[in-house]
């Protein structure tokens, strides 16, 4: 993940208010948070969807990154939100929003696709602060119908 451009406020995250982040898509979650085989770690949780499934923004905010460069994540989006927070969103087969633009939670974002380093369709997500990776289960309201295809 490149360096997000706003860095935390402090060590600890801040709690998110109401009910947190949204699903950005409704599936099951293939691969969790943390330490892989192989000295692999996940930053984020990969979530199975249909290919052309909405992605939707977690939360209102700006779009600081809308592109393909980064290996391995194919189509990638980076949403700031205030405090610090950043979410991310990877493997879109559609990327609807450019950088600079403003997006509003719940918003669809992308399309589910299977670009970059994965062979089925899924959505690669993650939570940040700063640049500090956390659990995004942590930081996720229940996975509601909002989150439907």
């Amino acid at each position: 993940m490149p360096q997000p451009l706003a860095p935390p406020d402090d060590d600890e995250p801040a709690a998110r208010p109401g009910r947190g982040f949204l699903w950005p898509v409704r599936g099951s979650v293939i691969s969790d948070y943390g330490a892989k085989p192989g000295g692999l770690q996940n930053d984020g949780i990969n979530i199975a969807a249909p290919r052309g499934a909405a992605i939707r923004a977690a939360e209102a905010g700006s779009v600081v990154y809308a592109g393909n460069e980064l290996r391995g994540f194919g189509n990638l989006l980076l949403v700031r939100h205030r405090d610090g927070w950043i979410t991310a969103y990877a493997h879109a087969d559609e990327i609807l929003v450019k950088r600079g633009d403003t997006v509003l939670r719940g918003q669809t974002i992308a399309r589910v696709g299977s670009t970059g380093g994965v062979s089925s369709p899924q959505l690669h997500f993650e939570v940040r602060r700063g640049s500090r990776p956390l659990n995004p289960r942590d930081y996720l309201g229940p996975q509601t119908a909002a989150a439907a295809p």
